[in-house]
């Protein structure tokens, strides 16, 4: 008895997968899946997991894999329409009567089946021959080992119109021309279809062996061959390596796609399991659902050529109308003119995985596309790229994707051609303004501390004169407030805070503010004890902020590097003074009591008012 696939997807959809298999096995949950210790090898850590949504247990440990259907087989050893009954039932589903049309399919398909695996028996003798010499050193100028030779069972056609039906004479002309083996015109005979050159089996997800695709040793065309569509092979619901990139993809989370056979073989022997390739044309809706089920962002890995970018555009915009939360495509940009395998040649697995690493988002692939093919200069061809965009988001049929797509496309438009540009150039000129503005008032709070720490202490100033004018005061106010005490220490040695204080009144500079215990930074160094103490800590603000411009000074150069090829030597330079900036800074913090009107406890110190002046600027 045959059943319909749609009857069979129709039973996994109704079965909740968890629900079935908790009955015999503990679940527990983890994330999006259920894990438990495999019910089919012994492991002491959970390694057998249960995806609902998907439809499929997988164990990473023993490679057990499989849906419902598989489950009741497999684990309880039901009969394949044993289990579909029991689902059946369970899901309110009646099974269908017998279809002996269906039945006939069925039994024509499995003999197809062993046409295909004898052809790719054969196919394979053929390689190790005589006549497979040429194919062979292709490989070997591919750098394909033989262990890939072996995992891809890779074969080859002979240059001849007879030969592959001669070998499988058995199975009968009809039986090979259905099967896309040979070709038949008219009232002719049939004759080989692939001839001179290299096979790889297409194999479907369950490893069985569906068509072949050729390509040509040495000159000719078509370059690659495919099998015409048969009760077997449909070409648009079919990727190359599905077989063995599966299992793979759910162990490693990530499918990979590329462009061609090779590419997949060449990324396979690099490790990279995972890789499938369309076949010969763009990818259908029905592979990219097909990528779906193995991962939730398959990442495009197209040719670094204007074709390969063209073929992940027509991908990205197929793609669109069906993406969902959790469900859309990355897109890997490669260098222009290098394909996947090029990659690999040249810098080994390491070079591919750095970009597959930090692929493209479908949003950001749709927007460059439509922005390239617009003419931004002119307001047509701007209202004419706003339309393109809005028709791309209401083309999704998810309603939740939609707004987002909508959103995102509309914020993108009017930050590169609206108001959004200017408002963004204006909002980066005025924070860098403020930001000046911050620095340039909290450097006059800084320097005013120091300044009335002179007055208290002048023969600090005295002592430290050289140290005291390395701070090259800016402010014409603060620069001769510090000049005045610097005539007034030089011409009295012996002067004290209150003579400075007299002098200072007498002078022709401005009043000079007092004290404001609510305003000004309080350094540790104004507190009413010991003289010498306020001393001490008053040279070392002084000299802790010097050593800070200083360090602020060698920063600035070397982030002017940024944006060139800088050395290890230099970067660690970088990080050092980046280091020593903070070092400067929490000492200073060490000696600041309060803030522009924060304070703390008896003897604490509180950080936000300095270190946020100090971090905005």
């Amino acid at each position: 008895m045959t059943l319909s696939p749609q009857f069979l997807d129709e039973i996994r959809a109704r079965t909740t997968l968890s629900a079935l298999i908790g009955g015999a096995v503990k679940l527990q949950r983890a994330g999006n899946e259920f894990k438990a210790c495999c019910p089919f090898h012994n492991e002491k850590t959970p390694s057998f997991y249960v995806n609902d949504e998907k439809g499929f247990y997988h164990c990473f440990g023993c490679q057990a894999h499989g849906d419902a259907i598989r489950w009741l087989t497999d684990r309880q050893g039901l009969s394949f329409m044993d289990a579909v009954k029991e689902l059946a039932a369970r899901a309110g589903l009646e099974v269908p009567a017998p279809d002996p049309r269906a039945q006939e399919r069925a039994e024509r398909a499995a003999g197809l089946y062993d046409v295909m695996e004898a052809a790719a028996q054969w196919f394979g003798e053929q390689l190790d021959g005589v006549e497979g010499a040429a194919a062979r050193d292709y490989l070997s100028r591919r750098g394909t080992s033989s262990e890939t030779r072996r995992r891809f069972g890779f074969g080859f056609a002979p240059n001849s119109r007879g030969k592959l039906k001669e070998a499988l004479k058995g199975f009968g002309d009809d039986m090979l021309v259905e099967a896309g083996l040979l070709i038949k015109t008219d009232d002719n005979e049939p004759y080989d279809r692939f001839r001179g050159r290299l096979m790889f089996p297409i194999r479907d997800a369950r490893g069985r062996c569906i068509a072949f695709s050729g390509r040509i040793v040495g000159d000719g065309e078509p370059k690659y061959l495919n099998s015409p569509d048969t009760p077997l092979f449909d070409k648009g619901r079919t990727l190359f390596n599905i077989d063995k990139a599966g299992p793979a993809s759910r162990a490693n989370r990530r499918v990979i796609v590329v462009e061609g056979q090779m590419d997949v073989i060449a990324l396979d022997q690099a490790g990279l399991s995972e890789t499938v390739a369309p076949l010969g044309t763009a990818l259908t809706e029905t592979q990219i659902q097909l990528l779906w089920k193995l991962s939730d962002r398959p990442l495009l890995c197209f040719d670094g050529d204007s074709a390969g970018q063209k073929a992940a555009v027509r991908a990205a915009r197929r793609a669109l109308p069906f993406i969902q939360p959790g469900h859309t495509l990355g897109f890997v940009q490669l260098p222009e003119g290098r394909d996947p395998d090029d990659l690999i040649q040249m810098g080994g697995a390491a070079a591919l995985i750095g970009l597959l690493s930090n692929p493209q988002g479908l949003v950001t692939r749709i927007w460059h596309a439509e922005v390239e093919e617009s003419e931004t200069e002119t307001p047509e061809g701007r209202a004419g790229l706003k339309q393109r965009l809005a028709e791309r988001a209401a083309s999704i049929q998810n309603p939740y994707v939609r707004a987002e797509y909508k959103k995102t496309l509309d914020d993108l438009f009017w930050e590169h051609f609206g108001w959004g540009k200017k408002r963004i150039q204006q909002v980066s000129a005025e924070i860098a303004a403020s930001r000046k503005t911050k620095r340039k008032g909290f450097d006059s709070l800084l320097i005013r501390a120091i300044l009335l720490g002179m007055c208290r202490y002048p023969d600090v100033l005295r002592d430290n004169h050289d140290l005291a004018d390395a701070l090259e005061i800016q402010d014409s106010y603060l620069r001769r407030w510090y000049e005045l005490l610097s005539l007034f220490v030089l011409e009295k040695p012996d002067l004290d805070e209150g003579l400075v204080e007299e002098m200072l009144e007498s002078s022709n500079v401005a009043p000079i503010e007092k004290r404001n215990l609510h305003k000004d930074l309080a350094f540790s160094f104004f507190r009413k004890r010991e003289p010498e103490r306020g001393r001490k800590e008053l040279r070392d603000v002084l000299g802790t902020i010097i050593a800070e411009r200083e360090i602020e000074k060698a920063l600035a150069s070397a982030n002017s590097k940024f944006g060139q090829q800088v050395e290890a030597a230099q970067w660690d330079e970088q990080q050092r003074l980046v280091a020593e900036r903070r070092l400067m800074r929490a000492r200073l913090t060490n000696f600041l009591e309060h803030a522009t009107g924060e304070t703390t406890g008896a003897g604490g110190a509180s950080e936000r008012g300095f270190e946020t002046a100090v971090s905005e600027a």
